[in-house]
């Protein structure tokens, strides 16, 4: 590449600009700009020349049209090869623009920081965008800086080479230029769908942040990396060894149920994404303790959700099992002693988790399914008391508590509870009588409960084996969809062995 002798800068991040003008004031660079950024530089006392001057095109329309000039992009996109370019510029009496330097209006922080909708629409770049496209196509002959992290290369590349960049490094910020500019498009998309209530469009754009690239996938041969549509991710690691896409996965699936619990209350505890040991009991201790109960061998090597502030005392209890992974709403400083003796013990701080009532995503091969999120909130009208004897309100609270932790638990799915805490979980079955013997056996094995059970299903039982099983086992209450053809027979069985039976509006599978 020829010696950068112009370069245009438009930036909405003014940030360390001054040692980049510093090396393109000591490579006799000259410089174009405007509006802010031309503000900027003149404040630092770099020599600069207004865009409005350099195109002797003034800015019209309140600034909306000041780059979009044939000087401008003949300058960046003509190839210094071709003959018939070199004619067009020599004609028109154009110049070459050899490094570009642009970021775009913060249309993405605009959206945090407003619902104005003609203040956010005024943040969609425009020039901005078009100049750093021209530049990423002709990265032959013109470098393209998107970030102002990308400056101290920028400046080692000009001194390296004597005032020119290498072709790989143009190649590559090419490459990123042409991400800035998709992402930037796909978040106002975005934006225009959710306004105009538009779900699934013709077209889907899916962006995201890199958050971390991680040492692997499921498995040791495959790759893997985590990204988010935010900036930076909102659980916070504070101590322990590298988070894995196993680890990930179990700290959302143990977060999605820890979240649908009543604020600040309950202990959840996932192995392999699936709850293992859930309860809501007021003493948070207990509340662990009762979780831990449900199920401990499958607890071990898991991960555990406090939907609470860790304490001294929990931290003791915690550290009597080997766990992967401890999340809270905090930890005080007690507790943060005791747990960080364990060097590899990640601990999470999710306070400022919360779930997004976006749609959410799984693909496989070329395909990618969306739908939103099971947030259902439940309410008395959800559901309907269909047998003679009336649950208790006990037993219909813990009804509706196995009830939302089944719809987290991988169908077939079947919850006992009592006292608002799991005492078995049977789950992932192709048969649903399956589930309930496993639920069943895992309720007997562990917790030993025989008093005031109750169970969830997440669709109806399409026979009568399942719920007599059930019943068979010491189950007093029944909470389940309704929708089975057999639906009056399931009914008949509950008035007759004296069973409280409850069906739900709605179904909660999870595949």
């Amino acid at each position: 590449m020829n010696k950068i002798k112009t370069a245009l800068i438009s930036v909405s991040d003014k940030n360390n600009l001054k040692p980049l003008l510093d090396v393109l004031k000591k490579n006799k660079v000259k410089i174009i700009s405007s509006g802010g950024t031309f503000k900027e530089i003149k404040k630092l006392k770099f020599n600069c020349i207004e865009v409005s001057q350099f195109t002797s095109s003034p800015e019209i329309l309140n600034g909306r049209l000041k780059t979009l000039h044939p000087k401008i992009h003949a300058g960046i996109l003509n190839k210094r090869d071709n003959k018939l370019h070199l004619k067009d510029l020599r004609i028109n009496n154009f110049e070459n623009i050899d490094l570009v330097i642009v970021n775009f209006y913060p249309f993405e922080n605009t959206l945090k920081k407003t619902s104005n909708h003609n203040k956010i629409i005024e943040n969609i770049d425009v020039g901005g965008p078009t100049m750093v496209r021209s530049a990423a196509k002709n990265y032959k002959d013109v470098t393209v800086i998107t970030s102002s992290d990308q400056y101290s290369e920028l400046i080692d590349q000009i001194n390296k080479y004597k005032g020119s960049t290498s072709l790989d490094f143009r190649k590559r910020l090419s490459r990123v230029a042409f991400a800035e500019t998709a992402y930037y498009d796909s978040v106002i998309s975005d934006y225009f769908n959710k306004i105009t209530s538009t779900y699934f469009p013709k077209k889907k754009i899916i962006h995201g942040n890199l958050i971390a690239t991680l040492r692997y996938g499921e498995n040791p041969h495959q790759i893997s990396g985590i990204y988010s549509r935010k900036s930076e991710i909102d659980i916070k690691q504070i101590h322990g060894k590298q988070l894995s896409y196993n680890n990930y996965n179990d700290i959302f699936a143990a977060l999605t149920i820890s979240k649908s619990l009543t604020k600040t209350t309950g202990t959840v505890i996932v192995k392999h994404a699936t709850p293992c040991g859930v309860s809501i009991k007021n003493n948070n201790l207990e509340s662990y303790k009762s979780a831990l109960a449900c199920d401990p061998i499958s607890a071990y090597g898991g991960i555990v959700s406090c939907n609470f502030k860790v304490t001294k005392r929990l931290a003791n209890e915690l550290n009597k099992i080997f766990f992967e992974v401890i999340i809270a709403n905090k930890f005080d400083n007690e507790a943060l002693k005791i747990l960080k003796k364990k060097k590899n013990l990640r601990l999470i701080d999710s306070s400022n988790y919360s779930i997004s009532e976006g749609l959410k995503h799984i693909s496989t091969n070329n395909e990618i399914l969306f739908q939103s999120e099971d947030l259902k909130k439940f309410a008395a009208k959800d559901f309907k008391i269909v047998s003679k004897r009336k649950p208790s309100k006990a037993e219909m609270k813990d009804l509706i508590f196995a009830f939302n932790v089944c719809r987290y638990v991988k169908s077939n799915a079947i919850v006992i509870a009592t006292n608002e805490t799991t005492a078995g979980i049977g789950s992932g079955q192709p048969s649903r009588l399956d589930s309930c013997n496993i639920a069943i056996n895992k309720m007997k094995k562990f917790t030993n409960e025989n008093k005031n059970l109750v169970a969830a299903s997440d669709a109806f039982f399409p026979f009568i084996d399942g719920i007599e099983k059930l019943v068979q086992s010491g189950i007093r209450a029944v909470i389940q969809p309704s929708g089975s053809i057999r639906d009056k027979e399931i009914i008949q069985f509950a008035n007759e062995t004296n069973t409280a039976l409850v069906f739900s509006k709605t179904r909660h599978f999870r595949h």
